[in-house]
């Protein structure tokens, strides 16, 4: 299974059609030079929904985030993470039981990785897509590349919704960086999430899927 990922893998450099231009809009000189992607590519060419939570999340917020990702396994877009936070991973668990298109972003290299048991129906019906900023050599996820990960996320999306970042967190500093770009961010209504509200995130309901445009 191993040899199969590693031969599935493939390069884009900034030169490349399919290297995403929002990068370079983003991060100008600072745009990862190659990408590495496992799957189909095409699917960066429709809307995208980046999808964040921390790690510590309050239970009734986990619960919505569950009910989220269960109405965007019907809507017309793809959603994109890194799937690493407990709620993250639920989200991602529901999505690829749908028919939805998915983009994962680990916060290592795609080379040398396992394929997951889970992942491997969804890229063959060509409706997930593995991708990486990283370099080869770059094969353990560390707490600065999962931080270069969800930036790199945040800038291929086209709206962010955030679960909960927690006060004084570093996803809580994330989400005041990604406001500066312009970004449309929105959250939960909630109390515990009054931190981002006060940034200037927007809020809706589960169910509220129009907002996201």
């Amino acid at each position: 299974m191993k040899d199969q990922f590693s031969m599935g893998i493939v390069q884009f450099k900034q030169a490349d059609p399919q290297y995403p231009s929002l990068l370079k809009t983003h991060f100008a000189n600072h745009a990862p030079k190659t990408i590495t992607a496992l799957g189909n590519p095409i699917i960066l060419q429709g809307k995208i929904l980046a999808f964040f939570c921390s790690v510590k999340c309050p239970g009734h917020l986990i619960l919505r985030a569950h009910d989220f990702a269960q109405n965007l396994k019907q809507a017309d877009m793809t959603v994109i993470g890194g799937f690493h936070s407990p709620a993250e991973r639920e989200c991602l668990r529901i999505l690829l039981r749908g028919l939805k298109p998915v983009i994962v972003c680990p916060a290592r290299s795609l080379s040398g990785m396992r394929m997951r048991t889970e992942y491997k129906k969804p890229i063959e019906e060509g409706r997930l897509l593995l991708l990486s900023p990283f370099r080869e050599r770059q094969r353990r996820n560390t707490a600065q590349t999962a931080m270069e990960r969800n930036r790199f996320v945040a800038a291929l999306a086209d709206t962010i919704f955030v679960a909960h970042a927690s006060p004084n967190s570093k996803m809580e500093m994330f989400c005041r960086e990604v406001l500066t770009w312009g970004k449309r961010l929105y959250t939960f209504e909630s109390g515990s999430n009054s931190n981002l509200i006060q940034l200037g995130a927007k809020t809706m309901e589960a169910n509220d899927l129009s907002k996201l445009g």
